[in-house]
Parts: structure tokens; sequence; C-alpha cells
């Protein structure tokens, strides 16, 4: 599988600014296929980043998020050259995960 995650983070200061894109259906299983069948629920139930260890942020969500979510937040803490880990699961069990550099 390829790598759905990207991301860009930029230390500033005493602060860690975060973007991030993850390649997802994020089906509902509200919506119909061209044939009229309902397309089966397929969507990120966990999202998580990690700094040095430690747990920064995480979004739990549920089918109302749309297709190739966005995330953008800020964390205390993070310099240059420092790993930042973002990891996803799924409602089918299918997961991704990702480490990048703060720049």
């Amino acid at each position: 599988m390829a790598n759905t995650i990207r991301i860009r983070a930029v230390a500033s200061g005493d602060t860690t600014e975060v973007q991030s894109l993850i390649r997802h259906p994020m089906d509902s299983g509200f919506v119909k296929d061209s044939k009229g069948q309902l397309i089966p629920p397929h969507h990120i139930e966990v999202v998580q980043f990690e700094h040095g260890g430690k747990v920064v942020f995480t979004a739990l969500w549920g089918p109302a998020v749309s297709k190739d979510p966005y995330l953008k937040f800020s964390f205390q803490g993070g310099k240059k050259g420092d790993d930042l880990k973002v990891s996803w699961v799924d409602n089918k069990g299918e997961s991704d995960s990702f480490v990048g550099k703060i720049q």
C-alpha cells in the first residue's frame, strides 16, 4: 500500500504547527453507488500524532468526516529535526503510519 499520509510540521518558538492530509474514502454508509446499492461504511476512527514518545494530538472520527481529510493543529514543544509520528486506524481494521521531520 502506498503511504496515505502527508504531513508538514514547522517549529516556531515554543510551538509546532502541524498540517496533515490523509488519503481515505471516508464512506459514511449512507451513499448509494451508480447501481443504487449502499456503499458500506469505511472511515477512519482514530488519528494520533506522537512527538518524543508522547501523544500530542488524538482525533476520534466517524462517518461524517469528508473524503481525504485535512487536519491542522499546534502543540507546545518540538524543534527542527525532531520526529513526528502520525497514525490512523479505520473501522475495517486497516491502518497506516508515517514518521516525518519537524522543519
